[in-house]
């Protein structure tokens, strides 16, 4: 009765969160329409449309309420580390804030790139770090670097309707999966995640295409370092036993699955404007893998579809990684590894067939 009692208490508050986030998303549509409208000055965003980029502020609210709610309505499930939690908590408020200011005032890139290594820092020196080399050092290194990468990945890819929203959300559900699967230690922020993840759900109705408004720095910031941060506890740090860590290649092939598709989109982008182009990788321009899709004929729409049941099957393809860590073999290895192979190839491949169409226009 009791496991029947917390699922309801979980749907109730997945719906209450849903129609928070509508509500406020309705409220802030309606009457702060220059509340960080963007439009497409630097030439990245594929959609041209002066629209208002608020998303952001209600996935941020919405964290709030679910952090509120995880203190005070589970008090049990709080016997964790409380240095590590407020360090994930500190570094997620950083993100939110420098994106929001960035919105608000269209900051220099390296002061941005500034608070992604100071969130990165927080995150290892509170706990949350990378645990892959024998050297601490090396581990810290890998740990900051990882979530200003993951930062950049999930604001690069918020240049079309519906992709960044829809990529995290898929990710955001494989953290969850793994909760459920593995009954990990970390369950006590399965709440966070589920009022996030329910958030970008709601996001959706207004981003989908034809999009209302968008996400803004304020959301793809505060989403990049979530993700990156829960990506360590979820993923690069996954135990296939109380203590015991799942072998490297095992947790890195998890983290190429999941994180597959911002990974070759930013990989991709950086190495065009860098070595091709010959231009700062931070100056916007229509090179994206999914510009690159619509290129080919492919509508808006049916590029959003595309991402989407590629976000599915990367969460199912490293949530099977996990499971099967324990009995990692090499043929594991090959699977997974060919799998991110071939759709890194194909979307590098993509992006690269009409390359006279990449500068900003």
């Amino acid at each position: 009765m009791n496991n029947y009692m917390f699922l309801l208490y979980l749907l109730l508050f997945a719906l209450l969160i849903l129609v928070f986030s509508i509500l406020l998303n309705d409220f802030l549509l309606k009457y702060l329409k220059n509340l960080g409208t963007q439009t497409n000055n630097n030439g990245e965003r594929w959609n041209s449309q002066k629209k208002p980029a608020i998303g952001g502020i209600t996935f941020f609210i919405c964290f709030l309420l679910a952090t509120i709610s995880l203190v005070y309505t589970s008090p049990q499930s709080l016997n964790f580390n409380y240095y590590q939690f407020y360090g994930i908590m500190f570094a997620i408020v950083i993100g939110f804030l420098s994106g929001l200011f960035d919105d608000a005032y269209n900051t220099i890139p390296w002061l941005k790139l500034l608070m992604q290594i100071v969130c990165g820092l927080t995150l290892a020196l509170t706990g949350t770090s990378i645990t892959i080399f024998d050297s601490h050092l090396m581990n810290l290194v890998l740990t900051v670097f990882w979530v200003v990468g993951i930062m950049n990945a999930i604001n690069l890819l918020d240049n079309m309707d519906s992709i960044a929203s829809v990529v995290s959300f898929f990710i955001i559900s494989a953290f969850m999966l793994s909760v459920f699967l593995f009954d990990t230690s970390t369950d006590h922020y399965f709440l966070i995640l589920l009022g996030t993840s329910v958030s970008l759900l709601a996001f959706l109705k207004y981003n989908r295409w034809p999009s209302k408004m968008f996400m803004g720095d304020t959301g793809s910031m505060f989403l990049g370092v979530m993700l990156a941060a829960f990506g360590i506890i979820h993923l690069w740090n996954f135990e296939v036993s109380s203590q015991v860590l799942a072998p490297p290649i095992a947790r890195l092939m998890a983290v190429a699955c999941v994180f597959a598709l911002p990974i070759t989109d930013t990989t991709t982008v950086f190495f065009k404007r860098l070595f091709i182009q010959r231009k700062s990788p931070y100056k916007g321009g229509k090179d994206h893998t999914t510009h690159h899709l619509s290129y080919l004929g492919i509508s808006d729409r049916d590029v959003a579809l595309i991402f989407t049941g590629l976000s599915i099957i990367n969460s199912i393809a490293g949530i099977f990684a996990l499971l099967v860590a324990d009995k990692w073999n090499s043929f594991h290895t090959l699977a997974f590894g060919s799998w991110f192979v071939l759709e890194f190839s194909v979307l590098f491949v993509i992006a690269n067939l009409n390359t006279k169409r990449d500068e900003t226009q």
